[in-house]
């Protein structure tokens, strides 16, 4: 599921209108999740999963500095910030786990994500993957959030799929860590990067949404309507 978040300051990778970014080439940050047909993963702890695994290719010392990464990482950051959520299985699973990138995990969910590619240069085992019909449930409702720790709030009123919500997480994740500062970072880091995916209430959500914490509006590429609010990111040291 290919996503471009947006929100409106001049010049962000997450803004409504055509910018200065859109004019450098652009590239996406790849993520699949791992599907197994007889076993796949509880949504909640998916799009926790692939949230957690954003942060740790930006945290990770590859992606900075004079790392491998690092070119890739500053490109795709200095344009829009796209992410594609794909699905595989069995040998498709094992073929991306063999190209450069990480493995992230959850309870039970399974993410890779790898460094940014070109929108037309993907890698040809990653480019086989589908993109549509990631749809996931929850077997039960997922526990109240502990608000010590960082909370990725879902707008209630839109009905996204698995993938447009994985990378929705994703995106709410990176605003949150681009806000923070290096020490708090680090010490997101160093705990292992906590979180929880939840979705609020209409008014509890309504609340969100004027609070100044970080908010994430999609570009409306897919499923949902342009400037739309997806995911509002509540970490405690953004409060």
């Amino acid at each position: 599921m290919s996503n471009d978040a947006t929100t409106p300051v001049p010049d962000s990778p997450f803004r409504p209108e055509p910018g200065d970014r859109d004019l450098a080439p652009q590239f996406v940050l790849p993520l699949v999740v791992r599907i197994e047909r007889a076993a796949p993963p509880p949504r909640t702890d998916a799009l926790e999963t692939a949230a957690r695994a954003v942060l740790v290719m930006l945290g990770d010392e590859r992606s900075t500095g004079d790392g491998a990464w690092a070119r890739a990482m500053r490109d795709w950051q200095d344009a829009r910030i796209r992410k594609v959520v794909r699905r595989a299985r069995g040998a498709e699973w094992r073929r991306a786990e063999a190209l450069p990138g990480i493995t992230v995990t959850g309870k039970t969910a399974e993410v890779r994500v790898f460094p940014p590619v070109p929108l037309d240069g993907w890698p040809k085992d990653l480019a086989r993957l589908q993109v549509s019909g990631t749809d996931l449930d929850d077997p039960e409702p997922p526990a109240d959030a502990d608000r010590s720790a960082p909370v990725l709030w879902i707008n209630p009123d839109l009905d996204m799929s698995a993938g447009k919500a994985m990378a929705q997480a994703g995106h709410g994740a990176q605003l949150a860590w681009w806000e923070l500062d290096d020490a708090a970072r680090t010490a997101w880091r160093e705990a292992g990067y906590p979180l929880a995916v939840r979705t609020p209430g209409p008014d509890h959500w309504r609340t969100l949404t004027t609070s100044g914490l970080p908010v994430v509006r999609d570009a409306g590429y897919t499923e949902i309507a342009p400037g739309s609010c997806t995911v509002v990111a509540d970490h405690p040291a953004l409060r």
